[in-house]
This record gives C-alpha cells, sequence and structure tokens, in this order.
C-alpha cells in the first residue's frame, strides 16, 4: 500500500514538474559570474530558476504584478524595474492595466515614486495602441457600449466587428464598432416601401459608399440616411476604430441582402 501511495505520489510530482515552465535567466552569470558567483548562482538558479518557475502555483503575470509592486514601492527605479516592467509586457499586463496598476500604487507607495515609474512604463509600452489596449481606449472615448463580438454577421465582414442593442422598442438600433480596416460586404435593404436604415457616427472614423458614388467620410455626429433598395457598405477607415448607431427604417416586406466584399483595391484608394 506504501508503495502504490508513494508511486502515485512520485508521478504527481513528476507530472507538476513538468507542467511548470523553466525560467532561464544569465543575467547574474553574464555580469556577476566572477566578481560574485554565489550571488549569481542565486540570482539565476534559484530566484528565476526556481522560484519563478513555480509557476503552478502563481502565474508569470501574477508574479510581475507582485515584483513591480514592490519594486515601486520601495523607489527602485533603476534598470531593474525597467527589466520587470518589460518582463510584466510579456507576461500579459496590457498598457491599460499597468497605468491602472502605478495609479492604484500611487495611493499608497507615493505620488512621485508613481510618477518615476510611468516614466519607465511610458517607454516599455511605446508601441502603438493594439488589441485589447486599442479596443479599451477606444470605449472611454464613447458613450455606447461595445458589446460583443459581431459573430453571427462574420462572414459579411471583412476583419473583426462588435455589436450592441440599445433598443429593441419603437425603433430599433444598436450600436456598431468596426476595428480600423473593417468594413461589411456590399449589402441592400429591401422593402417595398418605407424600410431603408440611418446611420449616425459615434468615434472615431468611418465610411459609407453607395454603389456608383464617391465614398463619404463619417465622423462623430453625421448623419447618413439610406433609402431602400440601394446597394451600400459602411466601416471604419484604416487608421481608426469606428463605431455608428444603425437604425432599423419600419418597411414592408423588409429583409437584407448581402453581397459581395469591398475589394481591396476600392477600400485602399480611399483616403
Amino acid at each position: 500500500m506504501n508503495n502504490i501511495v508513494t508511486i502515485l505520489l512520485f508521478s504527481f510530482l513528476t507530472t507538476n514538474i513538468m507542467a511548470q515552465q523553466k525560467i532561464v535567466q544569465t543575467a547574474g552569470h553574464q555580469q556577476l559570474g566572477e566578481f560574485a558567483p554565489e550571488f549569481a548562482h542565486l540570482n539565476d538558479d534559484i530566484l528565476f530558476g526556481e522560484v519563478w518557475s513555480r509557476n503552478d502555483l502563481l502565474s508569470l503575470r501574477d508574479r510581475s504584478l507582485v515584483t513591480v509592486t514592490s519594486l515601486i514601492s520601495q523607489g527602485i527605479t533603476d534598470n531593474s524595474l525597467t527589466f520587470h516592467l518589460q518582463e510584466a509586457k510579456k507576461n500579459g499586463i496590457t498598457r491599460t492595466e499597468i497605468a491602472e496598476i502605478i495609479t492604484h500604487i500611487a495611493f499608497y507607495a507615493g505620488w512621485p515614486k508613481a510618477w518615476a515609474a510611468f516614466n519607465l512604463a511610458k517607454n516599455v509600452w511605446n508601441d502603438d495602441i493594439k488589441g485589447d489596449d486599442a479596443k479599451a481606449a477606444f470605449q472611454r472615448s464613447m458613450i455606447f457600449p461595445i458589446g460583443e463580438p459581431n459573430t453571427a454577421y462574420t462572414k459579411y465582414f471583412q476583419g473583426n466587428s462588435y455589436l450592441a442593442r440599445i433598443s429593441d422598442s419603437q425603433i430599433p438600433f444598436s450600436n456598431v464598432t468596426f476595428e480600423p480596416g473593417c468594413r461589411n460586404n456590399w449589402h441592400i435593404h429591401h422593402a417595398t416601401s418605407g424600410g431603408g436604415q440611418m446611420l449616425v457616427g459615434v468615434a472615431g472614423r468611418g465610411w459609407y459608399q453607395e454603389e456608383g458614388k464617391s465614398a463619404q467620410e463619417i465622423l462623430p455626429g453625421t448623419v447618413i440616411h439610406i433609402p431602400a433598395n440601394v446597394k451600400h457598405w459602411h466601416g471604419a477607415a484604416a487608421d481608426s476604430w469606428f463605431a455608428h448607431l444603425a437604425f432599423e427604417i419600419p418597411g414592408e416586406n423588409a429583409s437584407n441582402e448581402w453581397l459581395e466584399p469591398v475589394t481591396g483595391e476600392e477600400y485602399d484608394n480611399l483616403k
């Protein structure tokens, strides 16, 4: 019985260890290997090789958060903080999150320490805002929610779009958000009377185009009236997130017909 327990325990520990991500650090040996070999060993092999590698107990992201908080709280804003900010970025902490983390720390560790940390963090996260950070920043620029991924209509869009239903009564309308470069296919809102659609620019910059006409820029506050049975498309500018309200105009025998995508040549010619 004891042998079985020992085997099971060994199997569990072996599986656990194999699942861990081993952190390899060589800075200590490279910079202090000859001058302070024991310190280099403790830094590279113990601190990083063992403690940081116990990611089955605490994720690398959480360890980065704890480490950055500890260093800032102590007022350590030298290259060691820069290194750990870089690691925090690699471990998934976003630009938006690090700004909120340092802001939170400021109230407990002191305003000057936060200012010093921000100066370093800005350089680490100095690339263009992308992905989730860009989406979060765009959300803050408008009062309507971005909503959920527009998965039901994915095949009719080039790029990622999001849909937030604002009203289902009287005149139904939604907030539609497009990532940069995203646009929907050419399409037609059919109706035998009434019908069509109205767009109102909410945030960012986008385009609207009817077949045979020049594209029209949409900015916040721009109102676009789309008659029924008119072929058209709309979407974001190549360099901007974009959102508009889409109002569904009641009509008889109303239906939507989705057509071909807007070609790259058509879209790239827009300025």
